[in-house]
């Protein structure tokens, strides 16, 4: 009797081993998939040109299960709103709009009140503003781990999640807000431009693609306008 029991006993312990065993692998591949993932995004992201709807597709795949399918759909909705957003303030950035503020032709089709320059320039200011701060924002260790919490998770799927997501933050590196700068200070520039041959609109015109002043001092205040661009 006590060898059944014994026996039994040992082969309940076998099939729990094999269990946790299986549970452990399982996990390791799961965690695998999710590092591959995560690096793909990363080539792809990098890429030049960078294929966007490559992106975006594999930012809506899921490739895991369980308790790792949870932490892939945080991360990568976490990655899929940050991209979302670098791709609106690329496409600011890269605005013929810009360019074209302080041309003849603008001067022509919208002087010489500039009403919509006037606009145009307030909300990309605006917009550029919080998308910088948005952008800020996505590289803060709180920001990223908002994506993560109230999922149900134990600790050790929220560390893994951290050690991924979060262990590149923090970056000094301040590029993507300089360049948002920049090109704030060129608009607020450009508006001061607008704003002089708003004020007076009497005493210009436009002749051969240039824009003629009625006298030289209003001339001299123009071209140091522009050189401040």
């Amino acid at each position: 009797m006590k060898k059944k029991i014994l026996i039994g006993s040992l082969i309940v312990i076998i099939i729990v081993a094999i269990l946790i065993g299986y549970s452990v692998i399982t996990g390791i591949q799961q965690e695998e998939k999710l590092k591959e993932e995560l690096a793909e995004i990363s080539n792809l992201t990098n890429a030049t040109p960078m294929d966007v709807e490559a992106i975006y597709q594999k930012l809506e795949e899921t490739v895991t299960t369980k308790e790792y399918a949870t932490v892939e759909k945080a991360m990568k909705s976490y990655l899929k709103d940050s991209f979302d957003n670098m791709i609106r303030i690329a496409e600011v950035l890269n605005d013929e709009r810009i360019t074209k503020i302080l041309t003849a032709e603008n001067y022509q089709e919208d002087g010489p009140d500039f009403v919509e320059t006037k606009a145009y320039i307030t909300s990309t200011i605006q917009e550029l503003e919080t998308r910088k701060n948005s952008y800020q924002e996505y590289l803060t260790e709180e920001k990223a781990m908002s994506y993560i919490e109230n999922k149900g998770l134990d600790d050790y799927y929220i560390d893994f999640y951290k050690e991924e997501i979060v262990k590149d933050m923090e970056s000094d590196d301040t590029t993507v807000a300089d360049s948002i700068d920049g090109l704030i200070e060129i608009l607020r520039n450009s508006e001061k431009v607008i704003d002089f041959l708003i004020t007076n609109k009497d005493n210009w015109k436009i002749e051969n693609d240039s824009v003629v002043f009625n006298n030289e001092d209003l001339s001299n205040q123009y071209t140091n306008l522009i050189s401040q661009l």
